[in-house]
């Protein structure tokens, strides 16, 4: 079960740094307050995404690890 919110991408097939710069893209079009769903795979994109998201303003809420060995974070635009 997802968490409520307004906005979802997968990134899954993305490499570093274009896993950052497609969640960048879908949080630029979003307005404060809304959250973004980023499904992602691997360590750097776990890793570094959700640092990268904290670093230009946004908040991080949740990582939740899928039954497929994907991760779902949560992030708040800010």
């Amino acid at each position: 079960m997802l968490p409520k919110h307004d906005k979802a991408i997968d990134i899954t097939a993305e490499t570093c740094p274009m896993t950052y710069v497609r969640t960048r893209l879908a949080l630029d079009a979003m307005e404060e307050g809304q959250i973004l769903l980023v499904k992602l795979k691997g360590e750097d994109p776990v890793r570094n995404v959700p640092r990268a998201a904290a670093d230009q303003g946004h908040e991080p809420l949740d990582l939740l690890e899928q039954p497929d060995g994907s991760y779902v974070l949560v992030i708040q635009k800010c």
